[in-house]
Order: C-alpha cells, then sequence, then structure tokens
C-alpha cells in the first residue's frame, strides 16, 4: 500500500491524529464499533452526575480491565484500567483466553464497584474505589459466587450480586445448559448473604434448550425491575433477552417479542455484516434517551475476524415499558444520529473509525492502550534511560509460554491497515531476536526479527505453531547497520511483512493467510495485537532492544 508513504512524514511528531476519516455527514452521526479492537463485554455506569464509566474484559493481558470515560457516550477516554498492579491479580500461567471475563461496574452512594471473574483462577472477585481512575482496592474474593459475570444491583435498602452459574443441582439437560442466580450482597463488608436463587433456568424458554445464559444485568426503571441476559453463546448465535417484574421477590417474566438485540437471523453474506451482537448493558443519555452498548464483530469471508469482539452502540426505545435496541432496521449500521448537542472531539485519542497515529517513545510512562502479556514481575523496559526510545530487555520468555515476555503491543482495530516500527538491535547470538509481532494467541502469530545466522545478522519471518514456532523466511543484511524498521500491512485475509533497507522496504515471505490470526482459527476470545518484541528464546541474555516509534494506520473501506 502507498497510503502509509504518502503520509509518512506526518508521523515524526510525539503523536498525530490525522483525523477520523468520517463519511461527509460525520458531525451528524457516531461510528460503530464505538471502541474498534477486542474491547469485549462492555458493562457500563454513571455517576448520576452526567459521567459514564465502561470496562471491557482482558483475559490473560496486562493492565487489566481499562476503564473509559464519557460525558455524552459518543467521545470515550480511557482514564486508567483496574487491574494496574502486578500483585493485584497474579496472570502467570494463564492462556491467553483465559483469567479475566466479563467485569461488570456499577455505582452507589460515592462508590464504584467492579466484579469480575478470574476464570481458571480464584473465581469471582470484587474491588472498589472512590475515583474511577484509580487506584482500585485489592480483590476480595467472593467464594460463595460459583460462576461467571457477576454484577451488582443497589436497590433502596438492599443489594444483590446476579450471576450466570449452573443448572439446578448441577445436573445439566443438554450441553450450554446454564442459570442465571441472584443472592444478597452486604456493599459494606463486600460479601454474600444468605442462600443464592434461580431467576432463569436455561433461557427465556427452557423447551428450546437455550444455551449459555451470561452476562445479567438488573435495572429499575419505570416501576419494574428489569433483568437482561445474554443468550445462545458469544458467536453468531449471540441475543439479548430481557424479562421484568414489580416485585424483584417475584418471578421474572420474559418480553414475548424477545430477543431485544440479535443478528442470528440475517443472512451471512450480506455486504459489510455486523455479528454475533450480545451481551450488553443500556444507560440513559443526559439527554434523556437511552442507548445500548454491546459487543459484536466485523466478519469477512464468513466468520473469520481477526478484530476480535468490539464495543458497538445503538439508540434503544421503549415500547410498553420494555427497552428494544433500535437498530433502524433489521442490521446493525455503522453510523448513527448523534445525540442531540453532541460533536466529535478530534482531539481525544482515537478509538473508532479510520485513522493513523505515530508514538514516538518521549513520555515517562508508556500509554494507557499499550499491551502486555500478563504481569510484568521485573522492570524489564525503559523510557527514561535514552529519552525518546523505548528500551526492551531481551529476555528467555517467549510468547509461546504463559509468563511474561518482552512485549509490548497495541490492539488490530481495522480489517485493512498497517503498522511499522524502528528499531535498534545487534546480536551475534542465533537465538536472540527482536522486531515486529501480530499476535494472536500462543500458537498463532507472525514475527518478522532481526538476529544472527551463519555468521551474519538476518531478517527473519516465524509462525507459531502448536510446537513453538516455524521459519517462513530468512534473508542476510549486507550489514548490521544501526536502525531497522519493520512493517505489516493487513487487508482481512491478507498479511504481508516488511523490512527497509537503503533501496527501499523489501517484502518477506510473501502473502501470508490472515485466517490464520482469526478467532475462527485460533480460537478463543480475543482479537489480533501488534507490537513489539525480543526474546532470548529460554537462555539468559544481557542484549536489548531500542524501538525508536511505533506507527498504526487504519484504512477500512466501510469508513
Amino acid at each position: 500500500m502507498n497510503f502509509f508513504l504518502k503520509f509518512k512524514k506526518c508521523f515524526f511528531v510525539v503523536l498525530v491524529v490525522v483525523g477520523t476519516l468520517f463519511p461527509a455527514d460525520a458531525q451528524n452521526t457516531f461510528q460503530n464499533p464505538i471502541l474498534a479492537g477486542w474491547y469485549p463485554d462492555p458493562a457500563i455506569t454513571s455517576d448520576g452526575n452526567g459521567n459514564f464509566y465502561m470496562v471491557h474484559s482482558t483475559f490473560a493481558f496486562y493492565p487489566g480491565i481499562p476503564i473509559f470515560h464519557s460525558t455524552d457516550l459518543v467521545n470515550w477516554e480511557q482514564i486508567g484500567n483496574v487491574i494496574d498492579r502486578p500483585d493485584q491479580i497474579d496472570l502467570e500461567g494463564f492462556g491467553v483466553s483465559r483469567a479475566i471475563f466479563a467485569p461488570d461496574i456499577s455505582y452507589d452512594e460515592g462508590i464504584f464497584y467492579v466484579t469480575c471473574t478470574v476464570v481458571d483462577g480464584k473465581g469471582n472477585f470484587v474491588v472498589t474505589a472512590k475515583d474511577p481512575a484509580g487506584p482500585w482496592s485489592d480483590p476480595v474474593w467472593l467464594p460463595e459466587v460459583i460462576g461467571i459475570d457477576p454484577g451488582l444491583f443497589f436497590d433502596e435498602e438492599k443489594s444483590y450480586i446476579v450471576y450466570n452459574s449452573d443448572p439446578p443441582n448441577n445436573e445439566p439437560l443438554y450441553d450450554g445448559h446454564r442459570t442465571i442466580r441472584m443472592m444478597e450482597f452486604d456493599k459494606e463488608n463486600l460479601r454474600t448473604i444468605g442462600e443464592d436463587r434461580i431467576l432463569v433456568n436455561g433461557g427465556v424458554d427452557i423447551s428450546t434448550e437455550p444455551v449459555w445464559a451470561e452476562g445479567p444485568r438488573i435495572y429499575k426503571l419505570n416501576g419494574y425491575y428489569y433483568l437482561m441476559t445474554a443468550e445462545g453463546g458469544t458467536a453468531v448465535n449471540h441475543s439479548e433477552m430481557i424479562y421484568r417484574n414489580r416485585d424483584i421477590d417475584d418471578e421474572f417474566i420474559p418480553f414475548e417479542d424477545n430477543p431485544i438485540l440479535t443478528q442470528r437471523h440475517l443472512d451471512p453474506n450480506r455486504e459489510n455484516p455486523i455479528t454475533s451482537a450480545g451481551h450488553a448493558d443500556i444507560v440513559q443519555h443526559p439527554n434523556g434517551d437511552w442507548y445500548g452498548v454491546f459487543l459484536a464483530v466485523r466478519p469477512y469471508e464468513g466468520d473469520y475476524y481477526n478484530t476480535g469482539r468490539e464495543t458497538f452502540m445503538t439508540p434503544v426505545k421503549w415500547e410498553n415499558d420494555w427497552p428494544i435496541f433500535d437498530l433502524d432496521g433489521e442490521e446493525i449500521k455503522y453510523e448513527y444520529p448523534l445525540p442531540e448537542g453532541v460533536s466529535i472531539n478530534e482531539s481525544l485519542f482515537p478509538l473508532n473509525g479510520n485513522f493513523q497515529f505515530k508514538k514516538d517513545f518521549d513520555d515517562s510512562e508508556l500509554d494507557l492502550h499499550w499491551l502486555f502479556l500478563r504481569n510484568p514481575k521485573e522492570k524489564w523496559y525503559d523510557l527514561n534511560e535514552r529519552k525518546g526510545y523505548l528500551i526492551m530487555d531481551t529476555r528467555p520468555e517467549t510468547v509461546s509460554g504463559t509468563s511474561n515476555p518482552s512485549f509490548i503491543a497495541h490492539r488490530q482495530q481495522h480489517l485493512t491497515g498497517e503498522a511499522a516500527v524502528s528499531m535498534e538491535f545487534e546480536t551475534e547470538n542465533s537465538n536472540e531476536k527482536a522486531g515486529l509481532i501480530a499476535f494472536q494467541n500462543e500458537s498463532h502469530y507472525y514475527f518478522i526479527a532481526k538476529s544472527f545466522e551463519d555468521n551474519s545478522p538476518v531478517v527473519q519471518l516465524f509462525k507459531g505453531t502448536e510446537d513453538g514456532k516455524e521459519l517462513l523466511a530468512s534473508q542476510k543484511l549486507s550489514s548490521s547497520g544501526e536502525a531497522i524498521e519493520f512493517k505489516v500491512e493487513f487487508n482481512e485475509d491478507n498479511y504481508r511483512f516488511y523490512f527497509k533497507t537503503d533501496s527501499g522496504w523489501n517484502n518477506l515471505g510473501g502473502d501470508l493467510s490472515g485466517k490464520y490470526l482469526s478467532t475462527k482459527e485460533a480460537g478463543g476470545f480475543v482479537g489480533n495485537n501488534i507490537g513489539m518484541y525480543t526474546t532470548s528464546h529460554g537462555e539468559a541474555s544481557e542484549n536489548k532492544a531500542v524501538f525508536d516509534w511505533f506507527s498504526y494506520l487504519g484504512n477500512d473501506t466501510v469508513y
């Protein structure tokens, strides 16, 4: 693509946001997804003073559970992470798509609460903060809450925790049979009270064998208690259901026209589809209108997608006191009218639409959008030793393992685009490598790296496999040089990797399958990540990789 080269001069600043490339009527619409890239399982709350806060799953990535803030539901800015201290939750040993599942955020009487599950770990926990930007408390574990997706509801006199759990008597009638349960919650002492109660057994109609009732939320509105849950599993059959009653102790009655949100019935071959919609939350805008956030995906060629499950938003309408996602037709749209009085703030770090940025490492700390694999237990990276550079120790850990490697990445947020880095790295050891990685999980990644082989510096291209890695291509360098640039271009199923010499960009490895980085082939619940990585593959090393800048460009045709 020539787009990168055309605008390359724009990259030589600390941070350039060239602009989100909206349609002609951009100032009248907001773009979906509102958070592009894998920001799944959105949960949202309001403090009652015009501030909204949203959280998302992060699994084995660190920092965990990003916190986004908005005053208008359209312009979002990340203000912190709930899990931002290594001793809060130890992610060592967890697979990429395990650990931190489906957080919920709530607010009551000056305190913010986040409830969440550590899958394959200690289970469910709650943390609190007076300021959602942090610091957040250490986890208080809730061993009586057996299941996932816990969320809090504060009534006038009592508080409750609602969650996904086992079928009655732990005897499933079919695969995927789950229940939604509720327990009273002591918000002062952060513990459950009494026995659990089943609110939903299986789903809206158990005779149809509904699967994976999960992500429950309770609201008190219009004289009703509403229970909203996902159903159908977090893939193409995903949907959102609503129930209500007048007394929280009564049976919750399902809406006769459920689901209130789904795309499962639509033609999978439609143009620019948005699929897998569900795991939703609703909130009232300051202007009185209602909106809902939910996860969905943007697939290509059927059900392949590399950007993971993203966060979308649509208006919500009320019919006979039932909330229904107002999609303006059956299909979720890539744009909806802006709430009255709201405009796009283009000064914020870009999160949706088409954009490009370049990050020189001039700050003393990493920006909040960067991700590690699991908790760093030691300081193996530095931004202050050499101003304007990110220095990463070359360490034995690898991305194929379940520890914390020397890996720092940014989510892939577009189907089509590119990313590049400039790096200094010298070695005479074949086990030492550093460069640019496109990473989906431990066995599904591409890595272009500078290394050393046959008494010569080389550029190598690797593919992650179940057994570790496979060398796809290698090319000798005429000289070691002081710096080298790497680039990846991605266009749905096609990935191409490049390195730069005096003669310009050189492709290494030809066309590579993007499907290999998709959720459909790789499995799990995350999306692709593109970033910087260095390793000595199990051997001790005193080497370092020095990164000058990282650039990213998204150029999806739908915008």
